[in-house]
């Protein structure tokens, strides 16, 4: 399994920017899958964006479609979220998620599609 550390999180006004790591290691991530997820308190655990490692291919939740970047590092093995204009409304703890098997556009977007977790970083947007 391919190990997971997230950074970046922090304090941030509504309209401000941060932009999140997930360094990976144990693997190369040639073949997988890395996405974001985050979860607010009292809610489910809910996807955000998620790229694929080789060829780039990205997709997003309409939520953060427009503000939200994923892009990754193949000399780092690490992906990134630029998130901008940012609203209370994201506050919550980010994850970085792998997954090491082929693209299914049905899948990508499910909790249960990932093998691999991020401990998570907090990301508070204040109003």
């Amino acid at each position: 399994q391919v190990q997971l550390v997230e950074s970046g999180g922090g304090l941030v006004q509504a309209g401000g920017s941060l932009r999140l790591s997930c360094a990976a290691s144990g693997r190369t991530l040639n073949t997988y899958i890395m996405g974001w997820f985050r979860q607010a308190p009292g809610k489910e655990r809910e996807f955000v964006a998620a790229i694929v490692w080789s060829g780039g291919l990205t997709i997003y939740a309409d939520s953060v479609k427009g503000r939200f970047t994923i892009s990754r590092d193949n000399a780092k093995n690490t992906v990134y979220l630029q998130m901008n204009s940012l609203k209370p409304e994201d506050t919550a703890v980010y994850y970085c998620a792998a997954r090491n098997a082929p693209f299914i556009a049905a899948m990508i977007t499910s909790r249960n599609a990932y093998d691999s977790w991020g401990q998570g970083t907090q990301v508070t947007v204040s109003s």
